[in-house]
């Protein structure tokens, strides 16, 4: 904090300074350094009170710096709007120049004289109020305007008065921005040429990367998952794309005119639209520009149709169960291929219902005893009703012993990697999307049909919809069940599992 402190020559007292960044110096009034006196020569006392002051002084210029960065993408905006009207104002004034040329004053000496003194009122009050801008940052306006106004210089035309104006006009406007905004020499540069073209600028998306940056960290601090952060942030980015290129603002039209442009199914363009909708109201709740920005309008994403997937395209586009069959020819086709990580990933999705991230999680501690049967512990899963207790199959013991036993990292499956997320079953999901490929699955069979197969067949055979709910994760809806119910027991868990078989006898995998 001595840093701050300083003494002035002949002086004993301290006075605190800090230097303003040379980016919020307009907010300062121009000034780079701030000062003040501690009222005091004690150093100790000096110090403390130097403490709060910088303390003060450093949060004013957080703010300028902060208000700076909200306020650097609507500077072009505003001017251009600004500059738009002027030009309109000056189509206006030259064309009724020229339609209407001035005439001579006329009339009696008397009533000469009654309107010069009337028009040098209005010329005194004229500069008053130009007075008033150059305080605010339109430098030498009050001087030009004089000149400009020097009614005993040589007479111009009324379309010259105008262009003449016009300038005058234009040039206290990017001032008046300067001042207000801070602008660096480019920028400068660029409030210029919006002034001269104001159609040249193209307004920009309020989707800005500032507001993703604020957005993403309010997300991060709530906790949200950072895979869902980054899709729902590039479904913005995608969309901020959109309203620059096409220069249009956000409103319900533009939403619904955007959506038409993507070639994806309504189940993926609602998760577009949930993205946007959270954007929107976390932006209405916490950035005060975007409320102005915004004042008085609806959700755009709210209320907008999609089409509906009905009957046989419905069915057509839904995820389908595999089959015993079809779940013994792929490991079947692993084995054959060597991939026997693979053929260990299907046996325990066969045997388990679980998901495969799940099964990727899975450590040989999490094989424990729950009444004296052996199960897997699922300690994290996507839903509260995901963590659970799963029997070990019968068929599944001597492969768990083994996975246990090659172990070198913790987990029973080996992968070559967590991708940035940490979801370990990446690499697994996408081993196992290249063998279904291979042997002519196409896109309605993933791993997770491999679950679908599990449930279907469990209640073919007679087990209770609860009992399956319990060994998948599934909550069933019913707060009977979900709230009040503790579940299926150990045993009830492994004799409905037990009903599961697969012909997979014949096939060993080679030991380690």
């Amino acid at each position: 904090m001595a840093d701050y402190l300083t003494r002035k020559k002949g002086e004993s007292r301290w006075y605190v300074r800090m230097t303003v960044p040379p980016e919020v110096r307009h907010a300062f009034g121009g000034r780079a350094k701030l000062i003040k006196t501690t009222g005091t020569s004690d150093l100790t006392e000096a110090k403390a009170i130097a403490m709060r002051v910088a303390g003060q002084w450093k949060a004013e210029i957080d703010k300028a710096k902060e208000l700076k960065l909200n306020a650097r993408d609507q500077w072009r905006p505003e001017l251009a709007d600004k500059s738009l009207n002027l030009q309109q104002q000056i189509d206006a004034a030259l064309l009724d120049a020229v339609k209407n040329p001035p005439k001579g004053l006329g009339g009696t000496a008397a009533e000469i004289y009654a309107r010069s003194a009337k028009l040098q009122e209005e010329i005194k009050s004229f500069l008053q109020d130009a007075q008033q801008l150059e305080i605010q940052g339109a430098t030498g306006l009050v001087d030009r305007l004089r000149a400009d106004l020097d009614l005993e210089s040589e007479p111009i035309t009324m379309v010259d008065a105008v262009m003449r104006s016009a300038q005058t006009v234009q040039e206290t406007m990017v001032q008046l921005a300067e001042r207000r905004h801070g602008f660096s020499p480019l920028e400068l540069r660029e409030a210029h040429e919006i002034i001269q073209e104001p159609t040249s600028y193209k307004p920009v998306s309020p989707i800005t990367e500032r507001r993703l940056e604020q957005f993403r960290a309010y997300r991060v601090k709530g906790g949200i998952a950072a895979k869902t952060i980054d899709q729902q942030e590039a479904k913005l980015t995608k969309l901020s794309g959109y309203l620059r290129d096409q220069g249009t603002s956000l409103t319900s039209a533009t939403i619904a005119a955007w959506l038409e442009t993507l070639n994806l199914s309504s189940k993926t363009k609602a998760q577009y639209l949930l993205a946007g909708s959270t954007f929107w109201r976390w932006a209405t709740k916490n950035d005060a520009r975007w409320q102005e920005l915004h004042l008085g309008l609806d959700n755009p994403f709210k209320g907008q149709e999609l089409p509906k997937v009905r009957g046989k395209a419905k069915a057509d586009a839904a995820r389908k169960a595999f089959t015993p069959e079809q779940i013994e020819y792929l490991y079947g086709a692993a084995l054959a291929d060597g991939s026997y990580t693979l053929c260990d990933l299907i046996m325990l999705g066969a045997h388990t219902g679980c998901r495969i991230e799940e099964l990727a999680q899975l450590r040989k501690e999490s094989v424990v005893k729950v009444e004296g049967i052996l199960s897997f512990k699922i300690e994290d899963s996507k839903t509260v009703a995901g963590i659970r207790e799963i029997p070990v199959h019968p068929s599944l013991s001597a492969t768990v012993e083994r996975l246990i036993a090659d172990s070198t990292d913790g987990f029973l499956l080996p992968s070559s990697a967590g991708n940035k997320y940490g979801i370990r079953s990446d690499s697994l999901s996408k081993a196992f999307g290249r063998l279904k490929r291979a042997q002519g699955f196409g896109k309605h069979h993933v791993f997770h049909s491999v679950r679908s197969m599990v449930v279907t067949l469990l209640l073919r055979s007679g087990v209770p919809g609860p009992t399956v709910a319990n060994i998948v994760g599934h909550e069933t809806g019913l707060v009977t069940f979900d709230v009040y119910d503790e579940g299926a027991s150990p045993r009830q868990k492994l004799d409905a599992l037990s009903k599961l078989s697969f012909d997979l006898s014949g096939i060993t995998l080679p030991t380690s």
